[in-house]
């Protein structure tokens, strides 16, 4: 009931909006005393694991941890964005005071010490400051990017119950098939949402992991146990990640019903050589190789919004955007889920990639070509550094094209 109400109430605000600021239409001949404003998501990952964005390196001071994250702020706002989903939990570990799993390495270089202040608390109280949303982003089950336990802090949950984790692909990992997991990750993400007003609880693509080739995830014990009434693993395992999905869900409104709820997957759900409700696309299947029905999930209103990474350039063989866009543009149609475009800012000039990326006006055609889509309530960029870099100008390119007049987002006034 909540989520119907609110969403209600999104889709008034949304009317106002577009009629100008509070319902009333400028008198004829006049000019209104103030910008109209857009509403749309236009977001930016700020992304934490390996110091990917932020910090630039582990072992900063307090003062220069928290002078580069306001920049990163300040570059948002000034970039014309409304929107910054900050990784709060990259590998099993804080970005907050938790009582559940120790501080995180990135800050500090020494997981479990304390880096001299709070970095969500300032990242929420910051970001609202500058009329930018904070989204709380969470990766649910990865623990670390090496095999060794020994490597982690003594009090570490992984260590304490080694029972709970999987060695996969050269990394740790929670397994998802352990209703005693499921409930510890939800306790350790929903602890920052009790904590803080954040204006959303953000999960990426990693569910259960990226198939690596030779190698078995073993939650076979974990099967025995709880998999008796599926016809086999893999329906099993997806219905461990519906039900993540959809205890989160619940969860976060009974603490925080005004903060949203949203997933960035893979950007296939399933090709149509697969399943004729797929996408005219070759390439892996978040349905069958991660166990995410990502499709399902917005068909049944089971979280707030999804943002499918369509991190592939328009005319990409395997994965071509132009097919990718329409294909979720029409599983959002008529739902309460609300539809946004990742975008693979970060391939932009890089010298690695193919041509179409080397044009500066590539990620513009995008947006432009989500204008013919109103299910696209707008987009969201990979990533905070790569706005900054903008090697090639392709996001002062998107800025020019498409954000000239201010924007808000539906949550927040």
């Amino acid at each position: 009931m909540g989520r119907v109400s609110r969403r209600a109430f999104a889709l008034a605000a949304l009317a106002t909006l577009t009629t100008g600021s509070g319902g009333a239409s400028a008198a004829p001949g006049r000019r209104s005393a103030r910008p109209r404003m857009v509403a749309e998501m236009r977001g930016v990952w700020l992304a934490t694991v390996a110091n990917r964005d932020w910090p630039s390196r582990p072992g900063l001071s307090a003062a220069d941890q928290r002078a580069e994250l306001l920049a990163h702020l300040d570059r948002a706002a000034d970039t014309g964005l409304n929107t910054v989903i900050f990784q709060v939990r990259p590998t099993a570990d804080a970005l907050w005071p938790s009582p559940y799993e120790p501080w995180s390495q990135y800050l500090t270089g020494t997981q479990g010490k304390h880096p001299g202040w709070d970095p969500l608390g300032t990242a929420v109280e910051e970001a609202h400051a500058r009329g930018l949303e904070l989204h709380a982003w969470f990766n649910p089950y990865r623990i670390a990017s090496h095999t060794d336990p020994a490597k982690l802090v003594a009090t570490h949950p992984a260590r304490l119950h080694p029972d709970w984790v999987v060695t996969y692909g050269g990394k740790l990992f929670y397994n998802p098939g352990l209703p005693e997991v499921r409930a510890f990750v939800q306790d350790a993400i929903l602890d920052a949402v009790e904590k803080y007003p954040v204006d959303a609880v953000h999960f990426d693509d990693y569910f259960y992991p990226y198939p690596v080739a030779g190698q078995t995830f073993d939650d076979g014990e974990a099967y025995d146990t709880y998999g008796g009434g599926f016809p086999n693993r893999a329906a099993w395992r997806r219905n461990n990640t519906d039900l993540l999905v959809r205890e989160t869900s619940a969860r976060i409104k009974a603490i925080r019903p005004a903060a949203r709820f949203g997933i960035s997957p893979f950007g296939v759900w399933r090709n149509d050589t697969t399943d004729p409700l797929g996408s005219q696309t070759r390439a892996l299947q978040a349905y069958d190789d991660l166990y995410a029905d990502t499709r399902t999930w917005v068909r049944k209103n089971w979280i707030d919004y999804i943002v499918p990474q369509l991190y592939w350039n328009i005319g990409f063989a395997a994965a071509d955007y132009a097919k990718l866009l329409p294909w979720w543009a029409e599983v959002a149609r008529g739902t309460g889920t609300q539809l946004y475009a990742g975008e693979a800012l970060y391939k932009a000039g890089d010298p690695a990639q193919p041509a179409p990326w080397q044009d500066p006006a590539e990620l513009s055609r995008h947006l432009t070509l989500a204008q013919d889509h109103p299910e696209v309530g707008g987009h969201v960029f990979f990533a905070a550094k790569d706005v900054a870099a903008d090697p090639v100008g392709a996001m002062a390119r998107v800025v020019a094209d498409h954000y000239g007049q201010p924007a808000r987002t539906l949550l927040r006034d």
